[in-house]
């Protein structure tokens, strides 16, 4: 080993060497944010997180879903578009061009016309513009982007006035090592819901957010399949769509199905409601999806 690199080795101290904040005031910062994000959230009963792991199993489709039909039912709703990349929730809720409203230090949450707040990056960047992350160093920014989008959902929840909530919904992005850091990040308090789509393919990608999230102290309640079968409106029956093989065993509790409808997917472009008609199959099934996991938020230790 050169003497330079030797010397470098005893000026340059690892991360876990590092006692304190070396005077920046960070470590400070860093709890008073916390202290005033559990201030705004101390109104919430009930934090559920609904992830995959995979995407495209239309989570942010059914978060919503379980949003509008608690909230017919007389709960006080909101929704956590987390996917600062992919944002869904704006469109989904009709409020793309929602403005952020200044109040008690913070931001007033944008509510839809059926009363659901959500926050959402969505509505503060038009979708033909990327989230972007700047870096202090060219061609560097993955060191910076976990850290950047953790710390802008930390500010967020810090600045919006949530209010008092029976159930704030927490919309994930994929990747089942996003599922664990949004574990850790909401603390143990929060339940997690899976979302799977009958194939082989989809639900060994979810095992892999379960045995991830079986190292964390977070409840996970269940799992829910969506895409089960597709609603044909001609002859008001639900047709397989997949080959229906599932070889692959979750090992949690199954809350429910849900087909597809293509009026529900285009009700959904146009952020509107499909129906309240509790015959429809797709509404049907949430409801009973959103009575077993308010069972399960009840009856958990």
């Amino acid at each position: 080993m050169s003497p330079r690199l030797e010397q470098a080795e005893i000026i340059m101290k690892n991360y876990y060497d590092i006692v304190g904040d070396g005077g920046s005031g960070v470590l400070e910062q860093v709890t008073a944010r916390d202290a005033e994000i559990a201030r705004r959230l101390a109104g919430v009963r009930h934090r559920v997180a609904i992830g995959s792991g995979k995407g495209g199993v239309g989570k942010s489709t059914l978060t919503m879903l379980l949003a509008r039909t608690l909230r017919r039912q007389g709960a006080r709703v909101a929704i956590l578009d987390a996917d600062l990349n992919g944002p869904s929730q704006a469109r989904l809720a009709g409020l793309q061009d929602a403005p952020l409203v200044p109040v008690d230090g913070g931001f007033a949450m944008p509510r839809n016309h059926e009363g659901i707040g959500v926050i959402s990056i969505g509505t503060m960047l038009p979708e033909s513009q990327a989230l972007k992350f700047d870096s202090v160093a060219g061609g560097s920014s993955h060191h910076w982007r976990s850290t950047r989008e953790f710390s802008a959902m930390a500010s967020l929840l810090a600045a919006v006035e949530w209010g008092p909530l029976d159930y704030l919904f927490i919309d994930l992005p994929p990747g089942a090592e996003r599922t664990v850091q949004y574990a850790e990040f909401f603390g143990s308090d929060t339940a997690f819901v899976l979302v799977t789509i009958p194939s082989d393919l989809a639900r060994g990608v979810v095992a892999r957010s379960v045995a991830a999230l079986g190292e964390m102290p977070n409840p996970v309640l269940g799992y829910v399949e969506n895409m089960q079968g597709y609603y044909c409106a001609d002859c008001g029956t639900v047709k397989p769509l997949f080959a229906g093989r599932e070889n692959v065993d979750l090992g949690l509790p199954c809350l429910g199905s849900v087909p597809f409808d293509p009026r529900l997917a285009a009700a959904c472009d146009a952020g509107e409601s499909l129906t309240e008609d509790p015959s429809h199959p797709s509404v049907a099934a949430v409801q009973a999806i959103a009575a077993a996991l308010c069972g399960r938020l009840e009856t958990r230790p």
